[in-house]
């Protein structure tokens, strides 16, 4: 279903039920996704978004970077996140923008709208290199 949303930026977190890949459908539970990117269609929006889990936070596999509360307070409270957190770039996938896969955050920090927070300045290098790794041949 299409809604009215405002579009999500390149480095929003936002609240995602990010599929079991392969499959395109929902996955169970919400969780944090990274916006890598936002391409607008004639039928609707589409965003592309990195996995994100506070599951295994302290192993970090080539093509992923955590943000952690300890470690990056500023970038831990402007993402928005309720827990340390690790995105993997190897999980990436281009979803609909619409309330099947996208849902507004518990407490709804921004509104009526699926976003968690920003990837703030800090983390910037961290996920480039995670992305250059998992995008390398």
């Amino acid at each position: 279903m299409s809604i009215a949303w405002p579009l999500p930026a390149a480095g929003d977190v936002v609240w995602c039920r990010f599929p079991h890949l392969p499959g395109r459908y929902p996955g169970p539970k919400p969780r944090p996704a990274l916006v890598l990117e936002v391409t607008e269609r004639e039928d609707g929006a589409e965003v592309k978004v990195v996995y994100g889990t506070s599951q295994k936070v302290d192993r970090l596999s080539a093509g992923e970077f955590a943000i952690t509360r300890m470690g990056h307070a500023a970038a831990y409270k402007a993402a928005g996140l309720s827990f340390d957190t690790k995105f993997d770039f190897r999980r990436t996938v281009a979803l609909p923008w619409n309330d099947s896969f996208f849902a507004v955050p518990p407490g709804a920090p921004h509104g009526q709208r699926p976003q968690l927070g920003a990837l703030h300045a800090s983390m910037m290098r961290a996920a480039a290199a995670a992305h250059a790794v998992a995008s390398a041949p």
